[in-house]
C-alpha cells in the first residue's frame, strides 16, 4: 500500500499531484527548493522538505537530497511530475535500490525510450513509420556524411532531450559545423549527456501525440490524441483534442499502433507517442516517458485522472478502465500562460466556471523565480464543438488579470482568435507567421 508520496518536483504539476494524494487519502510530501518556498504546492502538501538553494542543480536536480528527504519522512513512493528527473533511468532506479516505489516507468523502459535512438529503433519494430534519420552522430564528420544523405534541411536532436533543448535546424552545411557544437554543449548543460542524432527537417508540419496508460503487464488503454502544433522554439504553447487534422482511418491507425509499441514494452504507467504529420503521412518522432504537461485536455474528453491512473498503476491495481469503457466526449483547449520575465505577481487573477480548469501554482504577491521555466499557469476549456471551445476560451482569456510581470496573454489571443487557427488549417510555424519578427526574439 502506498501512504505517502514524495513530489520530486515543482509548479503546477506539483500542486496536481498533491491534489490527486489527497482524493486518494495519500499523504504529500512536497520536496521544494528555496525559491519555491512560498508556492501553492508546498501550502496544502501535508508535509515539505526543502533540499536545497534555488539553482536545480542543488535541489531539483540533486538526487542525495532528493532520496534523504523522501526517506527521512518516511514515504513509500516518490513521483517525479514532469521534467527534471523525471526520464532519468538512473534516478528511477535509484529510487527503487533505495527501497522505495517510483511511480513511472521501470528504468530499463526509460532507458529505451530516453535515448531518442534507441527508442526510433523500437518503434521500428513495432511498425511505426519513422521520419528519416541517423543513428547516434559520434562527431562532426558523421554529421556531415548524414547530412548529405538526408539532403539539407536537417534538424539536430540531443539523444537524451526534449522541450526544444538540444536541438538546432540546419539549412546548409556552412551551418553545421557551429550549431553541432552548440547543440552538443546545450544537451549536455540540460540532459547530462552531449549525445546527438539527426533527422530530415519536415518543413512546416503537425505536432500530434497519443496519451497512452500501461500496466506493466501489457494491457494499454489510449485516450486519442492531442493537437500541439503551435510552439515557440519548439516549446508547446497551444494544444487541443482531436486534433483537427485527423480522420478516423488515420487516427485509429496511430493510436493502434502506439498501443502495440507500449505492450511490446509492457509498458508502465503515463506516456506519449508523439508523431510528425506532413501530407497526409504521419511518422514516429519519440516516446515521452512521463506525464505531459498538456495532459488536463485528454483528461476532459476522457474522464480520467491521469494522475490517480499513475498512482494506482504504481500500487499494482491496475488502469481502473478498459479500452471499450473510454468514451471521448467534446473538444479541450489548453493554453500555456508564460511569463516574460521573473518577478513578483502584484495581482493574480485567473478565470473560473464552467467547464473552465486552471492549473498553476502562484497567488498574489508571489514571485516567478528567474531559475526555472516560465510557466505561470493553464488555461483548459472544454466544450462541445471545436468552435465553441475556442469561443470560450477567447472569453477567459480576457478574464485573466495579471499585474506585476509581463505574460504571453495577448499573444495567446492573437493565436486563438487567428482566422489560420479557427480554421484548423496551419502547421508548426504558426506562431511565426502571426507573431511577427518583434514577438520571435522578444
Amino acid at each position: 500500500m502506498i501512504r505517502r508520496i514524495l513530489v520530486a518536483n515543482r509548479g503546477e504539476i506539483a500542486l496536481r499531484i498533491v491534489r490527486a494524494c489527497k482524493d486518494l487519502g495519500i499523504e504529500s510530501v512536497i520536496a521544494y527548493s528555496e525559491a519555491d518556498r512560498d508556492t501553492l504546492a508546498v501550502r496544502h502538501a501535508d508535509r515539505s522538505v526543502c533540499i536545497g538553494p534555488a539553482p536545480s542543480s542543488e535541489s531539483y536536480l540533486n538526487v542525495r537530497s532528493i532520496l534523504s528527504a523522501a526517506i527521512l519522512t518516511r514515504c513509500d513512493a516518490l513521483h517525479p511530475g514532469v521534467g527534471f528527473l523525471s526520464e532519468s533511468a538512473s534516478f528511477a532506479k535509484a529510487v527503487e535500490e533505495a527501497g522505495l516505489i517510483f511511480i513511472g516507468p521501470r528504468p530499463e523502459t526509460i532507458e529505451l525510450l530516453g535515448n531518442k535512438v534507441q527508442a526510433r529503433i523500437s518503434a521500428e519494430r513495432a511498425g511505426l513509420p519513422v521520419t528519416p534519420g541517423s543513428d547516434r552522430l559520434d562527431d562532426l564528420v558523421s554529421a556531415k556524411k548524414w547530412a548529405s544523405r538526408l539532403g539539407y534541411p536537417v534538424i539536430l536532436k540531443a539523444s537524451a532531450g526534449g522541450g526544444g533543448r538540444g536541438m538546432r535546424i540546419i539549412h546548409k552545411e556552412t551551418e553545421l559545423e557551429s550549431n553541432f557544437l552548440l547543440a552538443k554543449k546545450e544537451a549536455l548543460l540540460f540532459f547530462g549527456d552531449d549525445s546527438m542524432y539527426m533527422e530530415k527537417f519536415l518543413q512546416n508540419p503537425r505536432h500530434v501525440e497519443v496519451q497512452l496508460l500501461g500496466d506493466g503487464n501489457g494491457n494499454v488503454l489510449h485516450l486519442g490524441e492531442r493537437d500541439c502544433s503551435v510552439q515557440r522554439n519548439h516549446q508547446k504553447l497551444v494544444e487541443e483534442t482531436p486534433s483537427p487534422i485527423l480522420d478516423n482511418t488515420v487516427r485509429e491507425a496511430m493510436t493502434g499502433a502506439s498501443a502495440t509499441l507500449f505492450q511490446n514494452l509492457a509498458y508502465r504507467g503515463a506516456g506519449t507517442v508523439e508523431f510528425l504529420i506532413e501530407g497526409g503521412a504521419y511518422y514516429f518522432m519519440e516516446v515521452n516517458a512521463r506525464l505531459q504537461v498538456e495532459h488536463p485536455i485528454s483528461e476532459a474528453v476522457s474522464g480520467v485522472d491521469l494522475v490517480v491512473e499513475q498512482i494506482r498503476i504504481a500500487s499494482k491495481k491496475g488502469i481502473s478502465r478498459k479500452q471499450d469503457q473510454i468514451v471521448l466526449r467534446g473538444y479541450s483547449l489548453e493554453c500555456r500562460i508564460n511569463g516574460l520575465g521573473a518577478g513578483r505577481i502584484a495581482r493574480f487573477d485567473l478565470p473560473s466556471g464552467p467547464h473552465v480548469r486552471t492549473d498553476t501554482f502562484l497567488a498574489s504577491g508571489m514571485t516567478l523565480s528567474p531559475y526555472y521555466d516560465s510557466l505561470l499557469a493553464k488555461i483548459i476549456v472544454h466544450a462541445p464543438s471545436r468552435q465553441e471551445g475556442i469561443d470560450r476560451m477567447l472569453r477567459t482569456l480576457d478574464e485573466v488579470v495579471i499585474e506585476g510581470i509581463s505574460t504571453n496573454v495577448e499573444e495567446q489571443r492573437m493565436i486563438i482568435g487567428s482566422p489560420s487557427f479557427r480554421s484548423g488549417r496551419f502547421g508548426t510555424d504558426l506562431y511565426e507567421t502571426l507573431c511577427g519578427k518583434e514577438m520571435r526574439h522578444g
